[in-house]
């Protein structure tokens, strides 16, 4: 991966994983282990805006236990302003509707992006939305 293409390519990583079912997820997750690539994804759905904090909690959660973050406030904060910027891209169009989905979240050395893509319910209608957000963080000692 070239360096200076690696957030964009950290995105489409995130962004495959959350359109992924739970089989390709498990190939997608230890072919990127094998390049160094640590991902993780994590099934979500509720009505927003209630569950938005929860879609940030469970990403965060799923980024620790995946060990795609340390246990620090400037992990943490990477990854739930990532969240907050993803949610923010299509909360207006998503506000009083419930949804289903995944998040999908990548990490390599300082690039972290998630992914969310949601199945929106409308009457009988299914939409479909999706929402990309990169952060830098940065690598700690007991990571390298």
């Amino acid at each position: 991966m070239e360096e200076n293409n690696k957030s964009v390519e950290i995105c489409r990583i995130a962004l495959k994983l959350a359109i992924s079912s739970r089989e390709e997820e498990r190939e997608l997750v230890k072919s990127y282990r094998l390049k160094g690539i640590k991902t993780a994804a994590v099934d979500v759905g509720g009505i927003m805006p209630n569950s938005r904090f929860k879609f940030i909690e469970s990403a965060l959660i799923a980024a620790k236990r995946n060990n795609l973050i340390q246990d620090v406030h400037v992990h943490d904060g990477a990854i739930i302003g990532a969240m907050r910027e993803a949610m923010s891209q299509i909360e207006t169009i998503i506000n009083g509707l419930s949804v289903g989905g995944k998040i999908g979240i990548a990490r390599s050395g300082e690039h972290l992006s998630v992914a969310i893509f949601l199945s929106v319910g409308i009457l009988q209608f299914n939409e479909v939305i999706t929402s990309v957000a990169h952060r830098s963080v940065s690598v700690l000692e007991n990571e390298k």
